[in-house]
């Protein structure tokens, strides 16, 4: 019998990130409080955000209206590296950066995590910016997926390819 796997990895839903984007826009674009402050977001490149406001603490509600649509589209806050409101001529800017991928460091910690606390004859091992998790035992694979799930680390993880 071959040995069973999965892959433990730390990507974005670009189309659900998106989806929350476009609904936070609409509805900074609506909202009374947000009625002249110039309050907008909107893409930066392929992985940035940018958020600008006429003030620092409308740019930093605009960032919130959007943490709730990421919320509501089950997207970890991990994936944002938001920066700190910051003056740029009249307008109050954030911007924030999407962190995909799992580092090599942190790939390290799980992998060293799987083998002090996991079940014995579970393997996993480092491919790129995921993890490739194996043992012969189904059971065993249940076993590390809630020991990786009870963890709290500064990136979020997806389970795939559990076969």
């Amino acid at each position: 019998m071959a040995d069973s796997s999965f892959d433990i990895v730390s990507k974005i839903d670009r189309q659900e990130v998106d989806n929350a984007l476009s609904q936070t826009a609409r509805e900074v674009a609506t909202r009374f409080d947000f009625k002249g402050t110039n309050a907008t977001i909107e893409w930066s490149g392929e992985h940035g955000i940018e958020i600008s406001a006429s003030a620092d603490d409308r740019a930093s509600a605009v960032l919130s209206v959007f943490q709730d649509k990421l919320i509501k589209r089950k997207q970890s806050l991990k994936i944002l590296d938001a920066s700190e409101p910051r003056q740029s001529g009249q307008q109050s800017k954030i911007s924030i950066t999407l962190k995909e991928g799992i580092s090599s460091e942190d790939a390290k910690k799980i992998s060293k995590l799987i083998r002090d606390e996991g079940p014995k004859g579970v393997k996993a091992q480092v491919q790129g910016d995921e993890l490739r998790v194996s043992s012969k035992k189904r059971d065993d694979l249940q076993t590390v997926i809630s020991l990786v799930k009870e963890q709290d680390y500064d990136f979020a993880v997806q389970f795939i390819n559990y076969r």
